[in-house]
């Protein structure tokens, strides 16, 4: 019995893609399926980077594909296409940077920027173009975290350069003032100073780019809502009570400004003592689940209360790259891959493909 299409696509109707819980025809992963008597090939193109298991992905369509009756040789392929989606409303993309996503908290000392900077890095160890810009003009922490130093450069005197470090591009207040400096600025100064970073930083082909915001609902917040294109957001938080007052906080002006909300990081949910491997819920257990079932939105991961994880940010060298082969590493790397998969079903941005209009007088 000669194999069709149809064979093919019921079969892959019924696999699940377990990073987006679709399956791959309604998803449109399934491309160029090509059938020669009874041998298969197909490509499956992913809309998240997922380098880390890419082999168990293709080991899951072959599998599913060998439950054909009678079917010959087999030949997948895996490949990632990141596309842009769109934003707020009335608010355009910026060049050469297809999706933003904002990073935050409602209150400080809940570890939001080591895991914005440990989910930029998981992403681009996915296979992403990736860069972070340090949103906290007050008290920027990134340039630690990446083990950056220095000035960035600029060729023209007016746009500048993204630092490097990691594999990634990175942009803040701190590489431009003596880290002794305090910034004692008023809202409006601040703003401003946000929006020059973020639009005069010659940003190179990102797939994603990270902005680790100050906890609050402040000025800050206020200018990322209304100007720019942000995709989605995550918000990050303790299972403590008083953390995740503020968090559901955070959430909701999200939800006022139209920026969908792709999930909750539950950080230091537990704890296990170096020394006798007892494990403790210093801040409490379960807030972030009991947070996403009252908001009807995911849990993306929980990460430990962890020494390695603070020791390895002071010193530049964040868990994704000190040990990326280490649990803490492999959690980071499955938020950024959940994180990228729920993005990659949101609305297209479409606005490239229309056309300018322009009124003149003839």
């Amino acid at each position: 019995m000669a194999i069709s299409e149809n064979n093919v696509q019921d079969a892959l109707k019924n696999l699940i893609d377990p990073n987006t819980g679709a399956d791959f025809i309604s998803s449109k992963s399934a491309k160029n399926i090509q059938i020669n008597g009874n041998d298969i090939s197909v490509d499956i193109v992913l809309g998240y980077p997922a380098k880390s298991v890419i082999n168990e992905i293709k080991s899951l369509v072959e599998t599913q594909l060998k439950t054909i009756a009678d079917v010959g040789s087999i030949n997948v392929n895996i490949g990632s296409r990141i596309v842009a989606h769109s934003a707020q409303r009335g608010v355009q993309l910026l060049p050469n940077v297809k999706n933003i996503i904002a990073i935050a908290s409602g209150k400080g000392g809940v570890g939001k920027s080591t895991t914005a900077v440990n989910i930029a890095l998981a992403l681009a160890e996915e296979g992403a173009n990736v860069g972070i810009l340090d949103a906290d003009i007050y008290g920027p922490s990134q340039p630690q975290m990446l083990g950056i130093s220095g000035r960035p450069d600029s060729a023209d005197g007016k746009s500048i350069e993204p630092m490097q470090a990691h594999g990634i591009q990175a942009m803040s207040i701190g590489f431009l003032v003596d880290t002794d400096t305090p910034m004692v600025w008023r809202g409006p100064m601040v703003t401003g100073a946000l929006e020059q970073l973020l639009r005069d930083t010659r940003w190179k082909d990102l797939d994603y780019l990270i902005i680790d915001l100050p906890p609050g609902t402040g000025d800050i917040q206020l200018t990322l809502a209304q100007k720019v294109p942000v995709t989605g957001a995550i918000i990050v938080t303790t299972p403590q009570d008083i953390a995740l007052l503020d968090a559901r906080k955070g959430l909701k002006m999200f939800e006022k400004v139209g920026i969908p909300i792709l999930g909750i990081v539950e950080n230091m949910s537990t704890h296990i003592c170096s020394k006798c491997g007892h494990e403790e819920h210093i801040f409490g257990a379960g807030g972030g689940a009991a947070m996403c079932k009252d908001y009807n939105v995911d849990l993306l991961g929980s990460l430990p209360l962890d020494i390695s994880i603070r020791e390895q940010s002071d010193t530049g060298t964040p868990t994704v790259i000190a040990e990326p082969n280490s649990s803490i590493a492999n959690t980071y790397k499955q938020i950024a891959r959940s994180t990228a998969s729920k993005l990659s079903q949101l609305a297209l941005d479409h606005s490239s493909k229309f056309p300018n209009i322009v009124i003149q007088n003839t």
